[in-house]
Formats: structure tokens, sequence, C-alpha cells
């Protein structure tokens, strides 16, 4: 259906010779009865249009013009118009103006002069088909590639974290293991860029809502952007507003809006500056204002550094560092939100400002004051908590085990899904930390199983996987799973988790007693 050419012309018998014509040429068509029919084709696929200048004012245009609107980015639909020779009226000239692939031909118009016509319009559109299909291929392709190049990364933070519980008092190893967390964290933030652009270009970004403070997400941002700021001696400051501003959004996705605003007003404010980051509510808005007094941005790339890949000039002796991804991702989000971001300088040199503005709610309850961080100690019990480790990916595996072991967990091991089988059989485990892809069972059969011989015993299953697109997590969560995390993942997460679930859990035996 994607190679056919529709045919709308209700009056007289042009339907009738156009069908002919492209028939005699093995041209595929198919003449639509009324606008109603043409726009049920146009969804189903077309190679393109012929239609008629008479047809604009009995419906087409409208429709022809919706199709435009909301066609992906890859499409250009290919419209010609027949018209009489001198007729020149104001829905001609909408048509032209509005429709973009719009190809005029005078009546009559020779069999040759057609043909070719359609030729060239069917050539145009294969090509857009072929752009699609290697857009299509781009998205698979770094989906995959993000997926493989967590797994390596998996292993070497939990290699990591053993050696700092080995050697505490070694300052060695201390520098060297904060090196290789820092790239770790660069990288994976990079692959997860990447992974967001292929998401969004594809349409398969959902918004996973719920209710939260304001604060806890400028808190965390704080928490992950003062590492970099600290280092070149750069003071984040935080303002907020005088009671909670409850957001109704994606939690994940506000931190990652407003990390990548901060982050990057770190990368552009040189040594010994100050980020100033003031939230307010305004008419049911939330505006939340990053100020630096960094290097500015020239006057002609304000316009341009939401675009993709867009990098701009750096701190005098730094490297330029990130794909140019982050604001534009930063937009996105914020649109999805019902939102926006804009951007302001007085000039170079003259530090910049970003402006968020969000959807948001007040509360009458005044806003907390950050709590003074506890030590997190793993839960405790009579007897070792037993967990399973499942990948087949064998470094990950055993070093993920060996961090579980030297907490005080009975921690074991396998390497797929039938070993993890086997493994609950002869020992059952209060948390199971699984792969997904693995070759003999996956990880949404394997925790399917696992469930069915759970048998009202407790048991917090944890998917930590390479895929964290939308459709991997609801898959995780019909498989029995109550967490989905990315790899590579802190070993504090794993563990607060489970923490709850035992608090959760003994509380639930208490009641019941």
């Amino acid at each position: 259906m994607e190679q056919r050419i529709l045919i709308y012309a209700p009056a007289g018998q042009d339907a009738a010779l156009a069908g002919t014509v492209f028939a005699s040429s093995a041209i595929a068509s198919h003449a639509c009865r009324s606008p109603g029919e043409l726009a049920e084709q146009l969804a189903l696929g077309a190679g393109g249009v012929l239609t008629v200048d008479e047809a604009l004012q009995a419906g087409v245009y409208s429709v022809l013009d919706a199709y435009a609107r909301q066609q992906p980015d890859w499409s250009d639909l290919p419209i010609i118009l027949l018209t009489h020779a001198g007729r020149d009226s104001l829905p001609l000239r909408q048509a032209i103006a509005a429709l973009g692939n719009l190809t005029l031909l005078e009546r009559p118009v020779h069999i040759l002069t057609l043909l070719t016509s359609a030729h060239a319009m069917l050539r145009a559109r294969q090509r857009q088909y072929q752009v699609c299909e290697t857009q299509r291929r781009k998205d698979e392709f770094i989906a995959s590639l993000g997926h493989e190049l967590r797994n390596p990364l998996a292993p070497i933070k939990s290699s990591v974290a053993l050696l700092k519980h080995l050697f505490p008092a070694s300052e060695q190893v201390g520098k060297v293991s904060d090196v290789i967390e820092r790239q770790v964290m660069h990288l994976t933030r990079l692959v997860d860029d990447l992974l967001d652009v292929a998401r969004i270009t594809s349409g398969k970004v959902l918004l996973q809502r719920k209710e939260f403070e304001l604060r806890q997400v400028l808190d965390h941002v704080t928490e992950l952007c003062q590492p970099a700021a600290s280092k070149r001696h750069i003071r984040i400051a935080l303002d907020r507003p005088p009671h909670a501003v409850m957001l109704y959004a994606d939690y994940a996705r506000m931190v990652q809006i407003f990390a990548n605003i901060v982050s990057n007003a770190v990368k552009f404010t040189p040594d010994g500056g100050h980020i100033h980051i003031t939230a307010r509510r305004a008419q049911g808005q939330l505006q939340v204002a990053v100020e630096d007094n960094g290097i500015g941005i020239e006057p002609d790339a304000i316009a341009r550094i939401f675009s993709m890949f867009e990098q701009g000039r750096t701190v005098a002796g730094q490297m330029t560092s990130g794909l140019g991804i982050g604001l534009s991702l930063a937009r996105q989000f914020a649109e999805m939100h019902g939102g926006g971001i804009d951007a302001y300088c007085d000039g170079p040199g003259r530090g910049s400002r970003f402006i968020v503005t969000l959807p948001a709610s007040a509360s009458d309850i005044p806003a907390a004051t950050p709590a003074t961080a506890g030590s997190d100690s793993p839960a405790s019990a009579h007897q070792p908590v037993q967990v399973l480790v499942v990948d087949d990916n064998r470094d990950a595996a055993d070093s993920l085990q060996s961090l579980f072991q030297l907490e005080g967990y009975a921690a074991s091991v396998a390497y797929g899904g039938k070993q993890a089988l086997a493994a609950v059989d002869m020992a059952w485990p209060q948390l199971v930390v699984m792969d997904l892809g693995m070759p003999d069972m996956d990880g949404y059969a394997a925790a399917r199983q696992i469930r069915l011989r759970a048998q009202g015993r407790e048991v917090l299953m944890i998917a930590l996987t390479g895929w964290g697109q939308g459709e991997a997590r609801s898959r995780t969560e019909q498989a029995g799973f109550e967490h989905h995390l990315r790899k590579p993942v802190d070993f504090a997460a794993i563990a607060a988790l489970l923490r709850v679930h035992l608090e959760q859990w003994a509380g639930a035996v208490t009641r019941a007693q």
C-alpha cells in the first residue's frame, strides 16, 4: 500500500482515466470516493496523492493539510494537483503554501507527462522510506549498544566497590577507585543520553508520573552535581519556595532536566564561580531559574543551543565533553510535561540564566529542611539474609555476589535462568537480583517460575539489566519483579530496596499475629 497512488477526482472521468494510465505502466493506484475515504487510505499508506483543483473546496484540502501536519519527520507526502490552465484561486494558493511537496500539472495533461511525474513522485517517496528504515535501524543499534555497554560497566562498578571494602585504609586504592567511579558515571550518562535520543525519535518515551515534592528533585540534583562543582571550587546555592511545591511528573525525568542544566552550568563556569538555583511559583506554574557567572552564551548561539548535538565553546583550557544533547533532551522532557525551558544571557562573559517552567501545585505545609543523613546499615537478622544473583555475565554476577558477602549476606550465584530455578529449590532466597537477557531461559520466564514456587514465602525480585525502555519495564512487572534497575547500579540502591522490603514484610507478619 505504501507504493500506491491515491486518486481523488470526484467529478468526470479523471479518476478512471488516471487509474487506467497508471495501470498501463504497472503503477498501483486506488480511487477514493470521498474525502473521508482518502483520509482512511492515507492512514494505511500511500506513495503519493493525485487530485484536482475543484476538489480542494470539497474537503480534500483539509484532509491533506491534516495529514501533512501530523506526518512523521521523515515523511513529506508528494501530491500531484491537476489544475486548469490560468486558474488562480484562494484554495489553490492555500494548497501551494501549506501542502509542501506539491506538483501542479495543467490540464489537459499528456499521458507521458503524467507518468513521468508519477514515477518521480514514487522515487522520491521511496527515498523517504529508506530514510525511515535507516532511522529505525539506527535507533535499534543505539538501544542494543546501550545494553552492551551497560553489561561491562556493571562488573567494573561492583569491582571498584569491592576494592574499597577490601582496602579501606589505602589512600592509593581510594584515589584509583574514585577515578574509575567518576569515569563509569560519565560513561553511563553518555549511554543514557544516547538511548533517550533513540526513544524520543521513535516515540517510545513513556512518562511514569507520580506526586512528589520539588525539594526532593532539587536535593537529588545538587547531590549529583556537587562533586564536579566542588572539584573546581564552584559554589551551588539553592533557594526554595517557603511552602512545599508538589509536582505530578516523572521523577527520573525531572532529575534529568535539572541535572543536565546544572551540570552544563558547572562545565561553563570558571573555577571559583557560583551557580544559583531559585525556585518560585507564579500563576499556578513552577519557575526554576539556574543562573551562573560563567562564560555566557554567544548571541547567535542562544537560538540553537537546544538543538541536538550542538556543542558550545567551553572554559579556556578545558576540553569539550559530552555529546551536545543534554539541553535538547531537557527541553523535550519539559515540554512532554506541559512546560518549557528558555535561555537568557546579557552577553559573553556575563553568565547565563536558564528558566524551567512546569505545571505545579502548592501545599500549605512549610518546605522541609534537608534531613541529616544517617548511616545506612544493612538489614540485620538472627540469620543471614539469603540472596541469589543471576546473570550470564560471570564477571557481573561474581563481583555482585562478593559485595553481598562482604556486607554479611548469604549470597549465591547462578549463571542462567535454569540454574536459578535449581538454586531456589535448594535454598529459598529473600532477594533475587536477576539479569533479563540470558540464553537458556531469560529473566522473565525464570521470574514467573520463581513466583509459582513461592507459595506464600516472601521474596523480593529485582531486574538488573541494560534495557530501560518502557516495554521492558512493563514486562518485568508482569513477570513478577518488584523493581527494574538499569546497569550499572549502586550496590547501596539494591541494599536499600531490600531493607525496605524486609521491614515491610516484618510489619505485615506482626500485624497478622
